[in-house]
């Protein structure tokens, strides 16, 4: 981070409404830097503020210096420097969630010292102060977007610094056997081994399992944080958009007796379980000549293909079972789960025979089951959201981009240890791996980095 633009930091005072957009019972503005305090005394009627000890709230009345008149009842909370979210002082303004009021009350904190913050800002503020890592200003940003218990519960794990604790612990570590490697090359005239080579590679194996474990977790914890695909499949009239409504508690889908209604994908999200799925709706599965209808079918066969779980949902009176299948089969992705959602129990029907490449069977009636938690909790199994502690799933692809990279270099590390290179080389693939680790954090990082991240968070964030 380069000197100008921490000095810019020190010098100007910003401001923004930290909360969401539109009308609300209360808006807050957030006013951050060193004239957070005096620029708000001159809108200020009550009790002075520059007097307020921090962490301290105060009613009084914002107005407009210029025109003399009230805008508005309001609470004013004081954080002084260095106790506050960017570690500058900063005062949060309480008021009526008019729009007007809000933008009359940014417009007036602009004409009487402050500017508009850019997006992000606060948090690269915090960043800049030492308030927070990298890693953890991203999961404020994931906490203000989940939209899941799961997706929260990570968020929450790596905003309290849990994750980035435990990058810092293998990068300690790492440090730790750079410096004995490189403590042998001062001594290297003398033939001095400080460390025996039998547990520097056991350490180092020990840092690519944790590293590469958490690499391999980005597939599961992306999906939790955007919601785990689950494509619903099968013939047509098997009951797909019946289920489809009912996952979703809406008539998302239009339902009907008349073979290939549904020609597209249909795609909305649900909670389930503290889980987000996003599930999607496909084209019944069959032969068929109409051009239209076929391109439907083909993008079902593109979901198969894309889909973490696939719902396959069976009608037992389908005598084309074994061709529906046969084309499941031949685009299944090895990793998919495929629960088979055998439909019209009500009709009382014998449930088929299912091939070996399904999980799990659910039996229900799409059209008059109330009571689909044997369906949810075979979701839920199917994510198995306790298979990798939160602190060590990736949700971000910055991170998991990194990883790789950290992966790839200590597997280089743990090679040259075997085979006897010398110490200087070692160290060379030990430190390249802590370099990737740094990155996630930001320890190691450019403005550019800085701004492309930052630029992706709510202005008043």
């Amino acid at each position: 981070m380069s000197l100008q633009f921490l000095e810019q930091y020190k010098t100007m005072t910003i401001c923004a409404i930290s909360t969401a957009p539109g009308t609300g019972g209360i808006a807050v503005a957030r006013i951050s830097g060193p004239q957070a305090i005096e620029i708000t005394d001159k809108i200020w009627r009550g009790k002075s503020l520059s007097a307020a000890k921090s962490h301290t709230a105060r009613l009084g009345t914002i107005f407009d210096p210029d025109t003399k008149e009230d805008l508005d009842s309001a609470v004013a909370t004081v954080y002084r420097s260095p106790k506050s979210f960017t570690g500058e002082d900063v005062v949060e303004l309480s008021v009526h969630g008019s729009t007007w009021i809000q933008r009359e009350l940014i417009n007036i904190l602009i004409r009487n010292g402050a500017r508009l913050a850019e997006p992000g800002e606060f948090s690269r503020r915090a960043f800049a102060a030492g308030k927070m890592d990298l890693a953890e200003a991203e999961a404020v940003a994931d906490m203000i977007a989940s939209s899941s218990r799961a997706a929260h519960r990570i968020a929450m794990s790596q905003m309290r610094g849990e994750y980035s604790r435990r990058l810092s612990k293998m990068r300690d570590d790492l440090l730790q056997l750079c410096a004995l490697l490189e403590l042998e090359l001062d001594f290297s005239e003398e033939d001095v081994e400080f460390a025996d080579r039998t547990t520097l590679i056991t350490l180092a194996e020990t840092i690519h399992e944790t590293v590469t474990r958490m690499s391999a977790s980005f597939a599961t914890g992306n999906a939790l944080k955007n919601g785990v695909p689950v494509a619903i499949i099968g013939a047509t009239n098997a009951g797909k958009s019946t289920l489809l409504n009912r996952l979703l508690g809406d008539d998302k889908a239009i339902v009907s007796s008349i073979h290939g209604t549904t020609r597209d994908t249909i795609e909305d999200t649900a909670e389930i379980n503290g889980i987000l799925f996003r599930f999607i709706d496909t084209a019944g599965l069959r032969k068929t000549t109409d051009p239209i209808e076929s391109i439907g079918i083909n993008r079902s066969l593109t979901a198969i293909s894309r889909a973490n779980i696939l719902l396959w949902m069976i009608d037992p009176s389908n005598p084309k079972l074994e061709e529906t299948a046969t084309q499941i089969k031949e685009h299944l992705n090895a990793e998919t789960t495929i629960i088979a959602v055998i439909n019209k129990a009500d009709l009382g029907l014998t449930p088929p025979p299912l091939p070996d490449f399904v999980s799990t069977s659910i039996l229900i009636s799409a059209k008059t089951d109330h009571d689909l938690s044997p369906l949810h909790d075979a979701l839920t199994h199917a994510v198995n959201t306790d298979s990798t502690p939160t602190d060590m799933t990736v949700t971000n692809a910055r991170h998991y981009q990194s990883l790789l990279l950290a992966a790839q270099a200590t597997t280089s590390a743990i090679s040259a240890l075997k085979s006897q290179l010398p110490a200087d080389l070692v160290a060379q693939d030990l430190r390249q791996t802590i370099h990737h680790l740094a990155t996630i954090t930001g320890d190691i990082t450019t403005p550019d980095i800085l701004s492309h991240i930052f630029s992706h968070f709510c202005i008043g964030k």
